[in-house]
């Protein structure tokens, strides 16, 4: 995960506090509920430039801060590899 990605979820997680947001932090347990997720969603998808596919919209894509950001680094790679 990098810095841009954890400041661009803290304002959608009502109880991070200034806690460091690590890849294992569970988003739902953090505060993050189904319309600051939908808000999220459309912060993600301008920020890092992707469209998050309807088949990633499920609740284990949301349900840790390094398993978001794992699926906003596979959209973000271009198909057949390349660096990110």
């Amino acid at each position: 995960m990098n810095t841009e990605f954890t400041e661009l979820l803290r304002p959608f997680l009502k109880f991070a506090g200034s806690d460091e947001i690590t890849e294992d932090a569970r988003l739902r347990d953090l505060g993050l509920d189904s319309m600051r997720e939908i808000e999220l969603l459309f912060a993600i998808e301008e920020t890092f430039g992707v469209a998050v596919p309807d088949d990633k919209l499920v609740d284990s894509t949301f349900a840790t801060a390094g398993g978001l950001w794992g699926v906003v680094e596979e959209l973000r790679t271009p198909v057949g590899g390349g660096s990110r």
